[in-house]
């Protein structure tokens, strides 16, 4: 199986590893100085106590590959969207393109079965660029949990979890999205395929637009953010989120939200990507997070007050550290 995993940064690296030593045809889009490490030294992952090291080929060009079985998109969001006219190379007849990425993945409304069916969203596709370049029919849904990240150039280190859950825009058990699923289960990944991927990406996105823009907003840890006043913030953020959810038709029980608090509140001292992003003088990922519920909630005429002065206060904090 051709697998191009195009941004091989953390959870990138962390599936370009996994996925190469299992026996797959794996190709990597990098840049920078991971990018030389990875041409030097192959990619290692550090996991469970062990290392790891495959020899990848990598690229900060896509066209030095060939049309691939499978493009995972390991990008943030609006990186992705930058990118979109970068993935042609690698695209096939049969290609299919895994949006593995936080938020609201650009093709959300591609085979909904809504009133919405066939819309883009400005937000996180400003203009379409992605549907029309990438494509939504090449589209598999994939919502990442586990926590990794990138401790040198051209190495890896994963924390936590190894979830990947997978599925199609209209829900049917493909060809393709069952065969991806074996491969990375054969890779020591967990990658069930869901009926209904928009469910999952609903539940991770309640913790992660309010948790995120709290943490870049005031500079405290996950264990912080979900208790005392700011834990009642997060409250009124996610109920407002979960109207938005259930004005799409997508409905998950409102105890999911005291138990996303929950277990939160257990990761002592863990900062949150956009926190980490704004220390490292990173690109802030705020508009799949943030703008497309604020979007998603005027699109459907529900009321997202605290969201919208939580996505203000940190737009405000990103463009002032030149970062949004």
């Amino acid at each position: 199986m051709k697998i191009c995993i195009f941004g091989a940064g953390a959870i990138g690296g962390y599936l370009a590893v996994e996925l190469a030593l299992a026996g797959n045809e794996v190709c990597a889009i990098a840049r920078g100085d991971h990018l030389e490490a990875i041409k030097k030294n192959g990619l290692t992952l550090r996991i469970g106590g062990k290392e790891k090291n495959a020899k990848i080929p990598a690229s900060s060009n896509p066209a030095d590959f060939g049309p691939q079985d499978y493009v995972i998109c390991a990008l943030k969001a609006h990186q992705s969207y930058e990118s979109a006219g970068q993935f042609a190379p690698l695209l096939g007849p049969d290609t299919a393109m895994v949006t593995a990425m936080n938020g609201i993945p650009w093709w959300y409304f591609y085979k909904n079965g809504g009133e919405f069916d066939g819309r883009h969203l400005e937000s996180v596709d400003p203009g379409a660029k992605q549907w029309k370049l990438i494509g939504p029919e090449r589209a598999i849904g994939c919502v990442v949990d586990p926590a990794c990240e990138i401790i040198a150039p051209g190495v890896v280190e994963h924390h936590e979890f190894n979830r990947f859950i997978l599925g199609e825009p209209d829900g049917s058990k493909s060809g393709r999205v069952m065969a991806l699923s074996e491969a990375m289960k054969a890779a020591n990944f967990d990658a069930p395929v869901r009926d209904a991927i928009r469910w999952n990406v609903w539940l991770k996105l309640w913790g992660n637009v309010c948790f995120n823009p709290i943490s870049a907003l005031t500079h405290t840890t996950l264990d912080q953010i979900t208790s005392g006043d700011l834990g009642k913030l997060c409250r009124q953020a996610m109920v407002e989120a979960k109207a938005v959810t259930e004005a799409l038709g997508v409905f998950i029980p409102e105890e999911m939200i005291d138990r996303r608090l929950t277990i939160a509140g257990k990761a002592v001292g863990h900062k949150m990507s956009m926190l980490q992003d704004l220390e490292r003088n990173r690109s802030m990922e705020i508009d799949a997070l943030v703008t497309a519920v604020q979007e998603l909630g005027r699109l459907t005429n529900v009321p997202t007050p605290t969201i919208d002065i939580l996505l203000t206060l940190v737009q405000a904090r990103g463009r002032q550290a030149g970062l949004y």
